[in-house]
């Protein structure tokens, strides 16, 4: 992320609109199960709430700034933070009963990769288990944030196919014009 992504994420503004509007979303009527799969927290604004939700989270980070940061602020909770790359997760197959990943597919360099990583998610859980997530549409003010910065959005109206090709079912896709989309789909078997 660029700096002034990265100040935005962390910043107290984020936080209220994670809190407030992006996880009662995007998580509304979910349940994810007791040992949950996060990726791409960042600085960890979702991370701070979702750990309050479940009994164990897992936190899947590819960058090492962000990753080692959130790790010594989750010291002595129930989050484990893991310095790795979402497209080749280092987790046993059917390890978490569910996942999430809020605002970051768009991070991920290319189409192709973000398959992967939706494909990586749908190996690591379990038969049943729930991916749910949110990113944003694209506009110009999304486009200037994101100056000198990794931005592939992701499409709405494809992304049901994406997740189906992936391996899930029950796929559900859901745009709030013009700020996001969010997703719930659920592992096949």
């Amino acid at each position: 992320m660029n700096l002034a992504h990265r100040w935005l994420c962390g910043s107290a503004r984020w936080k209220s609109a994670v809190e407030t509007y992006i996880l009662p979303w995007t998580l509304e009527g979910l349940d994810l199960g007791a040992n949950v799969l996060e990726v791409g927290p960042g600085p960890g604004a979702t991370t701070d709430l979702l750990r309050r939700r479940v009994e164990r989270l897992t936190c899947v980070e590819v960058n090492r700034s962000m990753a080692d940061a959130l790790r010594r602020r989750q010291v002595d909770r129930n989050v484990d933070v893991v310095c790795e790359d979402a497209t080749a997760m280092s987790f046993p197959d059917r390890t978490f009963d569910g996942a999430v990943c809020f605002t970051m597919l768009h991070h991920v360099p290319s189409v192709a990769m973000q398959d992967r990583l939706l494909s990586e998610v749908a190996r690591v859980l379990r038969p049943g288990g729930i991916f749910a997530g949110t990113d944003s549409l694209y506009s110009r003010s999304f486009r200037l944030l994101h100056l000198f910065d990794t931005m592939v959005v992701v499409e709405p109206n494809t992304f049901a196919g994406r997740l189906t090709t992936a391996g899930f079912e029950d796929v559900q896709v859901d745009v709030m014009k013009p700020y996001a989309f969010r997703f719930r789909a659920r592992k096949a078997g």
